[in-house]
Formats: C-alpha cells, sequence, structure tokens
C-alpha cells in the first residue's frame, strides 16, 4: 500500500501566508512587510509560524543582525512566487474585459536598462492586451511631465522619502564606482562622471563631497547612464551608481580612498491615478527591484 509523505498529506499551501513571506523577503524584515501588507508585527510572525509548521521546515535562518533564507525557504520562495503570479493572473482573466488601452510610462534611465525587462515580461502575462509608450529622462523632467498629463506612471529615484503619491518600490545604497582594473590619479582633484542637473546622483555626490576636504572637478557629463557607466569603466572619470548597477568591470570606492558615504537611492513609482494597469505595472516593478542581486543579500531582522 502506498504512504503519503506527510508534505503531501498535510494541509494545503495559504496563499496568505505566501504573501506575507514573500513580503518579509521582498521588503527585508518583519516591520516593513507588516507596513506594506497593512498588519501588526505580531500578526506577521503569527503567519510564519503557521507556514512553517505546514511546510514542516524552517524557512528562515534568523541571527542576531539579519534573516536567511534556509534552503527550504529559497525552495518555497521560488514556488511561491510562481503561485501568487498564477493566482494575480487567473483574478485578471476572471474580472472579465481585458485591458486594452495605453499606458504612458516615463522611466529613469538606470530604471529602464537594469529593471524594466522583468516588469515588462510579467505585465505581458498579467494583462497581455494593454499597450505601453515609453519615455526615458530624468526623474524630475518625467513628474513635471505627467503634472502636465503627459504620463500616467513615472518610474524614477529620489534620495529622500517621497511622501504622498509616491509608492516606494525598494530602496539600496549608492556607491562611488571606477574602473577595477585602474588606479585613481595620485594628487589630483577627484574626476567625476556625472548627469546633468537637476540629478539625485549628481547632488548625492556634490553634496557627500562637499562635506569633505576632497578636491574634484566634472571631467565628463552626460544624460545617459551608458556614458557615464563607460567613463567609469576606462578610468577617465569616478561616478554614483545604485549598489545593484555594478559590474565586474567597476569597483566600488571607499574611505580607504578618502571619498565619503553617500546616501541611499530610493526607487518610486509615481501614479497620475489608480487603475488596474498602473497596479499590476508598480507591482511587477516592485518584485522586479527586489529581486535583484541586492535583494537577497540579507533580510534585516
Amino acid at each position: 500500500m502506498d504512504t503519503a509523505s506527510p508534505a503531501t498529506d498535510g494541509p494545503p499551501l495559504d496563499t496568505v501566508l505566501l504573501r506575507t513571506f514573500l513580503e518579509i523577503v521582498d521588503s527585508g524584515s518583519f516591520a516593513a512587510a507588516a507596513e506594506r501588507l497593512a498588519l501588526t508585527p505580531s500578526a506577521v510572525s503569527g503567519h510564519m509560524r503557521r507556514l512553517e509548521q505546514i511546510a514542516g521546515a524552517s524557512l528562515l535562518a534568523r541571527t542576531t543582525r539579519r534573516l536567511e533564507l534556509t534552503q527550504a525557504g529559497d525552495t518555497l520562495y521560488a514556488y511561491g512566487r510562481n503561485i501568487l503570479d498564477l493566482e494575480r493572473e487567473a483574478r485578471a482573466k476572471l474580472r472579465g474585459t481585458p485591458l486594452r488601452g495605453k499606458l504612458r510610462i516615463g522611466a529613469s534611465e538606470d530604471f529602464a536598462g537594469a529593471w524594466l525587462p522583468q516588469v515588462l515580461q510579467r505585465f505581458r502575462q498579467w494583462l497581455p492586451d494593454a499597450t505601453i509608450e515609453l519615455k526615458v529622462g530624468i526623474t524630475a523632467d518625467l513628474l513635471r511631465q505627467q503634472e502636465r498629463g503627459r504620463l500616467d506612471l513615472v518610474f524614477g529615484k529620489q534620495c529622500s522619502r517621497v511622501e504622498g503619491s509616491g509608492t516606494l518600490l525598494w530602496e539600496e545604497p549608492l556607491v562611488w564606482a571606477y574602473a577595477a582594473d585602474q588606479s585613481l590619479p595620485a594628487g589630483q582633484p577627484l574626476p567625476l562622471a556625472v548627469f546633468p542637473e537637476p540629478c539625485v546622483y549628481r547632488e548625492s555626490a556634490v553634496t557627500a563631497l562637499g562635506k569633505t576636504d576632497q578636491a574634484w572637478r566634472i571631467v565628463f557629463e552626460s544624460s545617459s547612464m551608458a556614458g557615464c557607466l563607460s567613463a567609469a569603466r576606462s578610468g577617465f572619470a569616478v561616478t554614483v551608481i545604485a549598489d545593484s548597477q555594478r559590474s565586474d568591470a567597476l569597483r566600488v570606492l571607499g574611505s580607504d580612498d578618502g571619498l565619503p558615504e553617500l546616501p541611499m537611492a530610493r526607487f518610486y513609482a509615481f501614479a497620475r491615478e489608480d487603475s488596474a494597469a498602473s497596479a499590476a505595472l508598480v507591482e511587477a516593478a516592485r518584485r522586479a527591484g527586489q529581486q535583484g542581486r541586492f535583494g537577497l543579500r540579507g533580510l534585516r531582522n
């Protein structure tokens, strides 16, 4: 006689509990998950206890400073993401007539280059009949266009918290980036590659350097992120990027190089009005960013 294993004979996975688990991983902490889900921290902890009981395994390894996924947690995270994506897709299909309109999107270049492909892939799964018009530019300019009614949704970055209309997608450190195989020129002002004003990366760099005795000068200015990265990779100049944009050709400069700490970069979505299409795209962007290489390095306790 066949005997079912405890894993298949137990209660089914609860999507509410799965959503809490994924939110803890994506947001980085129990407290942040509780805020995003509009739950109390004790409720979030209760969800995790129940999910671990159902799974029959520990999902998060707790240390004094952070949380990490266990092997079982890593497995469940992958399956849980697919389960919730299928659930969202099913609900979208059951709502009736699919969205066929156009969504006008603005995105900063770093967002468009690094995360937009994943966002569009997920968006297409959820709303296959919608169309998108994309404009790439500087966040401040894109927000002004949105105020004039030219854009429905803007993905951009800030270095200070935005209250009100902005939805925080994720945050990560800004870093000084330079060619991995070269040394900084000795006895010379720090050469910088920056975006034209207004730019939060440029502003952060200038503000941080202004609090030190480090001499600096702008030697390369480009409205293209690819241009600034090329200047850094070639050793022509130092540039400022979000940590997740690093490549093997770049190294991070810090206090040993005489450079000050930079603030966090916060990536936001700004929706002109609530709609099913905007909500789906914002959710896809939040997941794409939080699942990036900075998302699972370590979860804050």
